[in-house]
């Protein structure tokens, strides 16, 4: 099959702010990176995000309404019971000092609805899963078994980091006693997307990390994992909870400047393939230059990626005060009422990733924004 071509960057349609942080548990940050969008009808959209402001705890939320009106927000309730059946909105089985975000929501091919989500808590840094029988009284069902575990988390062994690997917040941990170790393949560094393909079986892109020393030009000293260059990978499960295979899908090499990672892989099922919104991260050479940005690239088997437009940005924002420093999809490009739609989050500030600041997030807000296109492909 010919490889299809990507539509141009200024062919989208911007349609600016749709959701914007207005509610106390909202903070200044907001975001609907990895997260679903999903269309109600009438113009109506269902769109799950999460708040990732550092003065607020983390929270999951969904977005009701029309892209450009007010759309109404319903906050999940979270308990460490089951889930509150008089809620419109609930997560149970949740410690109760661990905070969700990063929501991606599937209506599995059963019948039953799941949101994956990473769960943050003291020592606690791990993707978990959540089920429900009508999409709004979820349960956590892995919480101590979970898809994968961050570097953070306290089932992670020191001795099993990688040498020369420095981050911050990489205290002392205890694993408790009903906690497994953590296995080494299942250790990532966020940024992950889940997809339930057509024979009912998962896949997974998640942001690896690929170790250099201090003498490597692609070391940046200012980064929260100093040492680590990011990747992506992929895994592949039966059942969307146990995953195994990973394999690595992007990796900077000799043709890259020395300041470009890969941070996160979204992906859109089409006819002819899979269409990727490939995160591009340029680490910069100091701090508060880093910056994301999207990349086209297209698979038919989700593991061999053809990349014909290489570091150039998809969607293309505006120069200005105010406009987007940094871009990050949702799950998915959505085609609905003949147009395809693409929500995403944009920052609006440079990524600060110092490890001498005591608040790596501390630079600019966030908000969810739209941009619309006829077709995501050229012709």
């Amino acid at each position: 099959m010919r490889m299809p071509t990507p539509c141009a960057p200024e062919t989208w349609k911007l349609r600016g702010v749709v959701v914007e942080p207005t509610e106390p548990w909202e903070g200044q940050r907001i975001q609907n990176f990895f997260s679903t969008a999903e269309p109600l009808g009438d113009g109506r959209w269902r769109l799950w995000y999460s708040s990732a402001c550092p003065d607020v705890p983390f929270a999951v939320a969904v977005a009701e309404g029309v892209p450009g009106q007010p759309m109404r927000k319903i906050l999940a309730e979270l308990s460490e019971g089951p889930p509150n059946p008089d809620a419109e909105l609930a997560i149970g089985n949740l410690p109760a000092d661990w905070r969700p975000v990063q929501p991606v929501h599937i209506k599995l091919q059963n019948g039953k609805h799941r949101i994956y989500f990473w769960a943050h808590g003291p020592d606690v840094v791990r993707f978990i899963a959540a089920e429900s029988d009508d999409d709004k009284h979820y349960q956590v069902i892995n919480k101590h078994n979970p898809c994968m575990y961050h570097f953070y988390d306290r089932a992670v062994e020191p001795n099993d980091l990688p040498d020369g690997l420095t981050i911050i917040g990489n205290g002392k941990r205890v694993r408790p006693d009903h906690e497994i170790q953590a296995p080494e393949p299942l250790v990532t560094n966020d940024a992950t997307t889940v997809y339930q393909l057509s024979d009912g079986t998962f896949e997974m892109y998640t942001c690896g990390m690929s170790i250099v020393g201090e003498d490597d030009p692609r070391y940046k000293s200012q980064d929260n994992a100093a040492g680590a260059v990011r990747v992506v990978d992929r895994l592949v499960s039966e059942d969307g909870l146990n995953w195994t295979g990973r394999q690595r899908i992007f990796e900077p090499d000799s043709t890259d400047p020395a300041d470009v990672q890969y941070h996160h892989l979204c992906v859109t099922y089409t006819e002819k393939g899979r269409v990727g919104m490939l995160g591009v991260y340029r680490t910069g050479d100091g701090p508060g230059e880093q910056h994301y940005d999207i990349e086209w690239c297209f698979s038919e088997d989700g593991i061999n990626w053809e990349r014909p437009n290489r570091l150039q940005k998809w969607l293309n924002q505006p120069a200005g005060e105010g406009d987007c420093f940094s871009v990050y999809p949702a799950s998915s490009i959505v085609m609905d009422e003949g147009m395809a739609w693409l929500f995403y989050t944009c920052h609006y500030g440079p990524i600060q990733n110092d490890q001498n600041v005591e608040d790596p997030y501390e630079n600019g807000g966030s908000s969810i924004l739209l941009a619309q296109v006829d077709s995501i492909f050229a012709s």
